[in-house]
């Protein structure tokens, strides 16, 4: 499940740093930042600025819903959000769906990019983003039903305190997980900043590696049990 989270913070990662560089310099997972730049907005008195962060807000938001919906009625009951519960650490069954979705709309945002030449300007800007931060709300809610506690694969902040309590308290435990999803952010990160200086067309392919073989590999370990 590690892992999977891995995979998962890569293509987080990737999809931010395709969304701040051409859809308006906002975020489509850290909903924190874009709640700060939107007051940046109000007080520039910046409407595009203001309208590309309401929209990865309510694509983001639409996104959760859609996956804790998923997740409820493929399963019949709240999807388990803590490791304490049978399903922790596991692979839930409605979990290759929920990535499917989100899949779907990786994919939709690759055909907009490749139609716009990487460079989505106007409405389809607008609806490239929206889509985009969906499938992060998405992947958030699966996530979160995957029973790992506290681990996200799109907000990081609270992984990177965790992490830094951890080192500094005598009694926790680090582990490598914490470190491994920061590895993972970064390393989206990174490699589609390359990209969007050396081949903009790819891109938008990372996300979807990423959630590809996060869903590949949750799939082989339900068969393997």
């Amino acid at each position: 499940m590690t892992v999977i989270a891995v995979l998962l913070t890569f293509a987080s990662g990737a999809s931010d740093v395709a969304s701040f560089t051409r859809l308006g310099n906002v975020f489509t997972s850290v909903m924190t930042g874009n709640i700060t730049i939107f007051g940046l907005s109000l007080a520039r008195g910046s409407a595009s600025l203001a309208l590309h962060t309401a929209l990865a807000f309510a694509g983001y938001v639409a996104g959760v819903a859609a996956g804790t919906l998923i997740g409820r009625f493929r399963t019949g009951r709240a999807p388990a959000t803590s490791p304490a519960e049978p399903d922790g650490e596991r692979w839930p069954a409605h979990m290759t769906l929920t990535l499917a979705v989100e899949l779907a709309l990786l994919a939709g945002v690759l055909v907009g990019w490749e139609v716009t030449g990487s460079r989505p300007a106007g409405w389809a800007q607008y609806v490239i983003l929206a889509v985009a931060a969906c499938a992060m709300g998405i992947q958030s809610a699966a996530v979160g039903q995957l029973g790992l506690g506290s681990v996200s694969t799109t907000y990081l902040t609270g992984t990177l305190t965790g992490l830094v309590s951890a080192i500094f308290r005598a009694d926790a435990k680090v582990g490598w997980r914490r470190p491994a999803l920061l590895a993972g952010l970064l390393a989206g990160a990174s490699l589609a900043g390359l990209l969007v200086a050396s081949a903009a067309r790819a891109v938008p392919c990372l996300p979807l590696l990423g959630v590809i073989a996060a869903t590949v590999l949750g799939a082989r370990s339900v068969k393997s049990r």
